[in-house]
């Protein structure tokens, strides 16, 4: 490691002490500048590749507004089928959610370097479960579309797995850091592996997966809002079909349910944190 080589500490007239100068030719701080120099190229290549354009944003605004003048007022003549659209957003990302725990507790002890009855075959495991985090829920919901047809129960499917890699991988890092004396207390009773996963580990992490699982529903009910786009149900269904016959009318009355939704989920998913964890 570099160290900073600093002037030593001196006293001023009054007493008190001045921060000593640290030279801008030394190792440390050229590295500091050069690490500083190649973030900034690197954002700016973003900025270059993303076409940010603010003078596009500030001539498109008008237009904007027209379309939220055409949105008034809401649509309300098929709001029975509406929330029961959001229901059904709810019910994927519930659904996708339970499952997607159940099965990843099992997975989580298996790749966590701690608790794995294998080291060579974690690997592959941790490898499986980062793909099915690093894939996007509706890509998956897009694949099991075109494998069990259109509606709901592809976008329950695309959610497991997607929610299944997160919630392992999480799980996992929360299992390395348990000290082993518990488990290895518990080991020495004569406790087979899975009592001491039962009684000695489950206790440890249930608060930890629990607070992820609720967090990760929270995200997969605002995720099933846009799963309609891709045939998955839900309410997105609504959401493009507005979009596509651009129906701003709809559209405002559909984002506004879907804002009451996610606000209420949001608010009762901290209430219900609180009272677990």
């Amino acid at each position: 490691m570099w160290e900073l080589r600093r002037s030593p500490p001196t006293r001023g007239p009054n007493g008190v002490y001045i921060e000593p100068r640290v030279p801008l030719t030394s190792a440390p701080m050229l590295m500091r500048f050069a690490l500083a120099l190649a973030c900034g190229i690197a954002f700016a290549i973003c900025l270059k590749l993303s076409e940010v354009n603010l003078a596009q944003l500030v001539s498109g605004m008008p237009r904007l507004f027209q379309w939220l003048a055409k949105s008034w007022p809401p649509y309300t003549h098929d709001l029975g089928t509406f929330w029961l659209r959001a229901a059904e957003t709810v019910a994927i990302a519930t659904v996708g959610t339970v499952f997607a725990t159940l099965f990843a507790f099992p997975l989580s002890i298996f790749i966590a370097r701690n608790t794995t009855p294998s080291l060579a075959l974690s690997l592959p495991v941790r490898l499986v479960v980062n793909a099915f985090r690093g894939v996007d829920t509706v890509v998956f919901a897009l694949l099991f579309v075109a494998a069990v047809g259109l509606g709901p129960f592809a976008g329950v499917l695309g959610m497991i797995v997607h929610s299944m890699g997160v919630i392992a991988k999480l799980n996992s890092e929360a299992i390395e850091t348990i000290p082993n004396a518990p488990l290895e207390a518990a080991a020495m009773t004569g406790a087979n592996r899975t009592k001491v996963v039962s009684y000695a580990l489950l206790p440890s992490v249930m608060p930890n997966l629990a607070s992820i699982s609720l967090y990760l529903w929270e995200a997969n009910v605002r995720t099933s809002t846009i799963l309609g786009i891709v045939g998955a149900g839900g309410i997105g269904i609504e959401i493009k079909a507005a979009i596509d016959l651009l129906d701003f009318p709809k559209l405002l009355t559909l984002t506004v349910i879907v804002l009451i939704m996610v606000t209420a989920i949001d608010q009762f998913s901290a209430w219900l944190r609180r009272r677990l964890v």
